[in-house]
């Protein structure tokens, strides 16, 4: 792995890992926590709805739901082509017959400003494996809140597995690089006064870059101050995951 490409093989795999693979000619990726024994436990919407828009987009984001693409249901994992929800799909299904690739944890500022494309990497650090294998189990049982492609969808889940972090306040685009890119990305070439600190073509790309920059950074879990460790029983006890900022109250895990 490195700055250019985080994929992998799948001997390199270990029970834990946050991995991810890309859809629809590398224009969103789809994550999921290997559990080990050839399985991942994924978040998805299912049903052909990817984002789940009621409009076009959801034929052109297509589901994130395990496909072996043949009309014979997979021998390991059933057909799942119409599940929603945490699921539990083996690995060929889980990448649908594209790459491998590892989501990285801790990496340094400097690493992640490199890594351009979001959803690949994040300064926090993930918890021990026993910890990540036990929020996906539980939250494999009991699920994880409404699917949204901004607050709550499949890289949120495999995060919090690995970090036990969830966003408090209502300001947030959820734990998702992914979301955060393409929101700094509007913001950089939409909504930034900077840009007219320059009229050449290399000023306003260097402008609109140093923004997307920094808006990607400041919106990554590692970073923010408005999450906190919140236990997965208490978790899924929430009236609706996907908006946090309405608990009451939130702990520290132990």
């Amino acid at each position: 792995m490195g700055v250019f490409s985080n994929k992998i093989d799948h001997e390199q795999l270990n029970p834990g890992d946050h991995i991810y693979s890309w859809r629809q000619a590398y224009i969103y990726a789809h994550h999921g926590i290997y559990v080990g024994d050839g399985m991942v436990l994924h978040f998805t919407r299912g049903g052909g709805q990817e984002i789940g828009t009621g409009t076009v987009l959801d034929r052109f984001l297509c589901s994130s739901s395990p496909s072996n693409g043949t009309d014979t249901p997979c021998p390991k994992c059933g057909d799942q082509n119409k599940t929603d929800g945490v699921v539990s799909s083996c690995l060929d299904c889980f990448l649908s017959g594209d790459n491998l690739y590892l989501f990285e944890y801790g990496v340094s500022a400097a690493y992640f400003l490199a890594k351009a494309r979001g959803g690949t990497c994040t300064l926090a650090v993930s918890d021990p494996t026993e910890d990540v294998l036990r929020r996906a189990s539980f939250l494999f049982e009991n699920g994880f809140g409404g699917y949204n492609v901004f607050n709550n969808n499949c890289e949120d889940f495999a995060i919090y597995c690995k970090t036990g972090l969830l966003i408090i306040t209502s300001i947030s685009v959820g734990r998702s690089g992914q979301a955060a890119s393409c929101l700094a990305a509007a913001s950089a070439v939409i909504s930034t006064p900077l840009r007219f600190m320059t009229t050449s073509f290399s000023g306003l790309a260097a402008v609109g870059y140093g923004m997307y920059c920094v808006s990607r950074f400041v919106s990554d879990i590692g970073v923010r101050r408005d999450v906190s460790k919140v236990p997965v029983e208490k978790l899924v006890a929430l009236p609706d995951i996907d908006e946090p900022e309405k608990t009451p109250e939130v702990t520290k895990e132990d």
